[in-house]
């Protein structure tokens, strides 16, 4: 890995831990794809899971007590059962393709974090059982399991007081075996450390802005900067196929 791309990866990892810290879901969804644009779909999913797996730590152990358990578990088992087909997928998929299907898994993503709006599609049991399945298989193929916790705590009427410790516990699971199955991504010490800097910066602003930044405004940012990185992955995975 570059020197320059070492420190281009700073710049997804900090705005992804910001939106996460602040909404309590986004680093998948705004870094992941940004990630994958810079360092290609193996190693950049790799790195989204690796790096979403500490912030998830980091925040939950600051906001554990208002977790809801219950739907914890509902939400991971069956994302779970289907990490070992999406690690199967990007281990034989080549790269051109996979970056397509990346870019275009978080663009679908985004587009329905956007479009649920308040309608209640997923609840109860059954509507765990859906959303961490499909949770589980785009977060180890694109590193963007947040949408599918998003849609179903709008579903459930999560208040955000139990959003952020509940999505944290979940993807803190899916995020440990989801790197288990891939392994540590190959990245260069230069890459960790601008990664890991990013990941305290942005977490520690993202805390700052938690009760000054309007959840409007902070729904807007994540779409619009998720798109841009979404966009880019495919236009990659294009080029990379041409």
């Amino acid at each position: 890995m570059s020197i320059t791309t070492s420190f281009l990866l700073a710049v997804p990892v900090l705005v992804g831990a910001l939106t996460q810290r602040a909404t309590g879901l986004g680093f998948g969804l705004v870094g992941g794809p940004l990630l994958v644009a810079a360092a290609g779909p193996v190693v950049g999913v790799s790195m989204a899971n690796a790096l979403s797996l500490l912030l998830c730590s980091v925040v939950l152990a600051r906001t554990w007590r208002d977790t809801d358990w219950r739907a914890v578990s509902a939400l991971a088992l069956p994302a779970l059962a289907v990490i070992p087909v999406g690690a199967f997928i990007v281990r034989v998929a080549p790269t051109g393709p996979l970056l397509i299907l990346v870019g275009s898994m978080a663009i679908v993503a985004v587009g329905l974090v956007a479009l649920i709006g308040e309608r209640r599609l997923l609840r109860g049991i059954p509507g765990a059982l859906v959303a961490g399945a499909l949770s589980g298989f785009m977060n180890v193929t694109a590193g963007v399991g947040g949408p599918m916790v998003s849609a179903y705590a709008l579903s459930e009427r999560w208040s955000r007081r139990v959003l952020i410790p509940s999505a944290q516990a979940y993807l803190l699971l899916v995020n440990i075996v989801s790197l288990a199955s891939k392994g540590i991504p190959p990245i260069s010490w230069l890459g960790w450390t601008c990664s890991l800097s990013a990941l305290v910066a942005g977490a520690t602003a993202g805390e700052w802005l938690d009760s000054r930044i309007p959840p409007a405004t902070g729904r807007r940012l994540i779409i619009i900067v998720a798109l841009v990185g979404g966009t880019a992955a495919v236009v990659r995975g294009a080029l990379t196929t041409a």
